[in-house]
């Protein structure tokens, strides 16, 4: 049941028109044409930017989004794991609290600080609110409290490593199963993401705005609008067949079901 709706898209995309205005719709095609891929170009003419760039705008903010979000994520999670810090356990407690809010309750006040932070209309509003999430902090303190002994911690201090190279040649070598599998997290969540209502400059929006471009166009681009979405669904699955492993090992290490 997971995997037909990915076959469905897959052979909707490669249907040709007539094919696509039978009713009721068949889950196999006769005669299977990549013109809706070719049609993609032409459709996004009349926009103001090719293809190309919302492309790019995808893949430069998923990279970018995603490497900042294992690094903070990973320093923060090292800080309340492994740092003598006062009120730490506070502060992990109230970021175990921010879990419980989604990010429709948090859409307003979110908005109103992106505005006031003046980061409306930019890159930065995309990839600042993925930096520091609190799934990925919490998920890299659970699996780092068991998987970096504090042993390795204090005798690298004894032998005179600060807390910058305890973290970059202990810390991170021994949670990468963690980064991986956040480092799949955050790469879904920004790959798909649509900030309608920050962003407005046709040249920084991403594919998933092409998308939703395309499928407004009604049942006559609905072949256009799966190859777009067969497009977009061929990153996560590759990054996910990467890191599946990691993934298993890093939720059984953090007690997570």
């Amino acid at each position: 049941f997971s995997v037909l709706p990915m076959i469905y898209c897959v052979i909707t995309s490669l249907k040709p028109l007539d094919e696509l205005l039978i009713f009721p719709p068949r889950f196999y095609v006769v005669r299977a044409t990549l013109n809706n891929f070719f049609n993609l170009s032409t459709l996004l003419q009349n926009l103001d930017v090719p293809l190309s760039r919302y492309i790019f705008n995808s893949v430069f903010i998923t990279v970018a989004g995603t490497v900042l979000s294992i690094i903070i994520s990973t320093g923060a999670a090292f800080v309340l794991s492994k740092i003598d810090l006062k009120f730490k356990n506070t502060i992990f407690t109230l970021v175990q609290w921010a879990l419980l809010y989604s990010t429709v309750t948090l859409a307003v006040p979110r908005y109103l600080i992106e505005a006031k932070l003046g980061m409306l209309d930019t890159y930065w509003v995309y990839i600042i609110p993925y930096c520091a999430g609190t799934m990925g902090v919490f998920l890299m303190k659970q699996y780092m409290d068991k998987s970096v002994p504090d042993a390795m911690i204090e005798a690298a201090s004894i032998d005179g490593a600060g807390y910058f190279r305890t973290f970059f040649q202990i810390a991170v070598p021994l949670v990468k199963p963690a980064w991986l599998t956040l480092g799949l997290f955050a790469f879904r969540d920004l790959w798909s993401l649509n900030s309608a209502g920050t962003i407005f400059s046709e040249q920084l929006k991403t594919l998933t705005s092409a998308a939703a471009s395309i499928s407004a166009g009604g049942i006559a681009r609905s072949g256009s609008a799966m190859a777009i979405t067969v497009i977009m669904m061929i990153p996560p699955i590759f990054v996910f067949l990467i890191s599946q492993s990691s993934i298993t090992e890093t939720m059984s290490a953090s007690g997570i079901k």
